[in-house]
């Protein structure tokens, strides 16, 4: 698959090809349970069943090895929704269906989702997120300027466009993001799908319900 993403990889240090899988498995188990604060290096390498100095000589920071949990979570999240995106259909189908896409799977993951989202991090994590941000992005500019192309879509600034999506589905999930999960589902559901419907009037001028699709 692509790296959509568009960003080099971590170089680490006598990595191995047995424990860099673990690590980072454990290290992203953390960050779903308790967000970034709490991931920290003791905590990793216990979950890892490694002793701290084995852990260093992968990671010489936890910095660097919070910046390649957001990396390797995003750029997974990227494709699942450039596959969605890819699909055949109109392209309001499929902006809608992208967006439902992102919209459920953080919803379902609300922890991790929060912490890729809008929990407080470190400048070289943040920086990370945002190339997440830019990289959504860039893959509802796509499906938007096939709109355009097919005449289902008015002619707009597709990238700018796509930048209001990508910032109403992360400023308007951060609220649903934070609520307990035992809480009432639906709730949620029909937040994610309010948002989705005023991205699309915006981008179709078409008020037609959002209805999310069923996978």
């Amino acid at each position: 698959m692509e790296n959509l993403l568009n960003v080099p990889r971590v170089r680490i240090r006598r990595r191995g090809a047995d424990k860099y899988p673990l690590i980072l498995k454990a290290a992203r188990a953390l960050v779903a349970q308790s967000g970034f604060r709490e991931a920290q290096m003791s905590s990793i390498a216990d979950a890892a069943g490694l002793a701290i100095g084995t852990l260093y000589r992968y990671f010489p920071s936890r910095t660097e090895l919070m910046v390649e949990v957001v990396k390797t979570t995003a750029q997974r999240e990227v494709d699942v929704v450039a596959g969605i995106a890819m699909r055949d259909g109109t392209a309001r189908d499929r902006l809608g269906a992208a967006a439902w896409t992102f919209a459920s799977r953080a919803l379902r993951g609300h922890r991790l989702a929060h912490a890729l989202v809008a929990e407080p991090v470190e400048p070289d994590v943040e920086a990370a997120r945002l190339v997440y941000h830019r990289a959504l992005s860039r893959v509802f500019k796509t499906i938007i300027e096939q709109g355009i192309a097919g005449n289902e879509f008015p002619v707009q600034d597709a990238a700018a466009s796509a930048d209001c999506i990508v910032g109403c589905l992360f400023e308007g999930l951060v609220a649903p993001l934070t609520i307990n999960p035992a809480d009432p589902a639906p709730e949620q559901a029909a937040h994610a799908t309010a948002i989705i419907a005023f991205c699309l009037r915006g981008v179709s001028g078409d008020s037609r319900p959002f209805s999310p699709p069923a996978y």
